[in-house]
């Protein structure tokens, strides 16, 4: 990584921190602090497919890899499992679950519903720092967007946007319900965000970005349907390219029901 762009890497991360407060975010866990680190490990490594469908998950490595006890472990999958995310056969073996396309629809549906809302209540009233942390996010996605080998941080940003819609808001709860329901959704998100060209520049970052600073444009504008057309028509892109990456990737998905 150059010098130039070291400090845009860095500012997404201290940014993506102040957000999410080390990930608190993630889902509903209800167990310990020990199983809530290592269901966060986990359930990143899967929506981020360092864990693709299928992938094993051997109880006696995990525990050792993470350096817990088999209870903590225990609770961590059976919240993926809750969220459809690993299938748990007992007295055999837990693999990561293929996406599926009807849990897509559905978390589509609950984000859109959402999401619009909140675009809505933030064109009407937005505190000033909040809009100055999502231009900020917007300026160093800007940053970053053609050079090579900044992918994770750009692909953080966009989480990290969408997420500071929810927090600025004050709907941090609706956002983490979502989430929980979401994790087919974030895995096509991912494929969709990994479209690199061979110098490893993302594919589609000028729609990503453009998406965000129309969604901006209307929030600062006081425009509330704008901001709420740019959001859906900037979610709906991922969903769009389905049947897409559903050809490219058949391993990853269920199979079509006849």
């Amino acid at each position: 990584m150059t010098a130039s762009k070291k400090p845009a890497a860095q500012s997404a991360q201290t940014l993506a921190k102040s957000i999410l407060g080390g990930g608190a975010d993630l889902g509903l866990f209800e167990g310990g602090p020990t199983g809530r680190g290592v269901y966060a490990t986990l359930r990143d490594q899967i929506v981020r497919l360092d864990l693709p469908p299928g992938t094993p998950l051997l109880r006696a490595e995990l525990a050792e890899t993470h350096g817990v006890s088999l209870t903590p472990l225990r609770d961590a999958l059976q919240q993926l499992a809750k969220e459809g995310l690993v299938k748990i056969y007992p007295q055999s073996r837990t693999l990561v679950t293929p996406i599926d396309m009807s849990a897509i629809r559905e978390a589509q549906f609950m984000r859109i519903a959402l999401e619009t809302e909140v675009v809505r209540r933030l064109a009407d009233e937005i505190a000033p720092e909040a809009l100055t942390r999502l231009r900020s996010i917007v300026a160093l996605q800007s940053s970053i967007s053609d050079q090579p080998g900044d992918v994770p941080t750009f692909q953080e940003l966009d989480e990290v946007f969408h997420q500071t819609l929810f927090v600025a808001a004050g709907h941090v709860q609706s956002q983490r319900i979502m989430r929980s329901h979401a994790g087919h959704l974030e895995r096509l998100r991912r494929l969709h965000l990994d479209d690199i060209d061979e110098a490893g520049r993302i594919l589609n970052n000028k729609d990503v970005i453009g998406g965000h600073s129309r969604i901006l444009h209307g929030i600062e504008a006081g425009d509330a349907p704008a901001a709420m057309e740019a959001l859906r028509q900037h979610l709906q892109r991922t969903v769009d390219r389905m049947t897409e990456k559903r050809a490219a990737f058949p391993e990853y998905f269920t199979p079509e029901k006849p």
